[in-house]
């Protein structure tokens, strides 16, 4: 049981990392930094979106609109690293692991 709640919490950091390079991807996009032309890059920040869309659409669809901001890559990792510490902390005592 240890294991596989290591193994949750492993794959919810990799994920708050994903969220992280997609937003500083877009803002390198933005700025024309790089060149989404470039195959590689195209390839790179497609799958970026594809992984983190599906859990930041709901938020965006949630939250009021303000302007050019966009907060629910913020908000979803707040959620991420409730969940990680919900796991790490609380779901051991429950089941007596600890």
């Amino acid at each position: 049981m240890i294991a596989l709640l290591n193994l949750l919490v492993t794959l919810i950091s990799i994920y708050i990392w994903v969220l992280i390079i997609g937003v500083v991807l877009s803002w390198l996009i933005a700025f024309n930094v790089v060149n989404t032309h470039n195959r590689f890059v195209y390839m790179v920040v497609d799958t970026i979106n594809r992984l983190t869309e599906p859990l930041l659409r709901p938020i965006r669809n949630f939250l009021p609109n303000l302007g050019g901001i966009d907060i629910s890559p913020v908000i979803l990792i707040l959620l991420l690293v409730f969940v990680q510490n919900l796991l790490t902390y609380d779901v051991p005592v429950w089941f007596g692991l600890m």
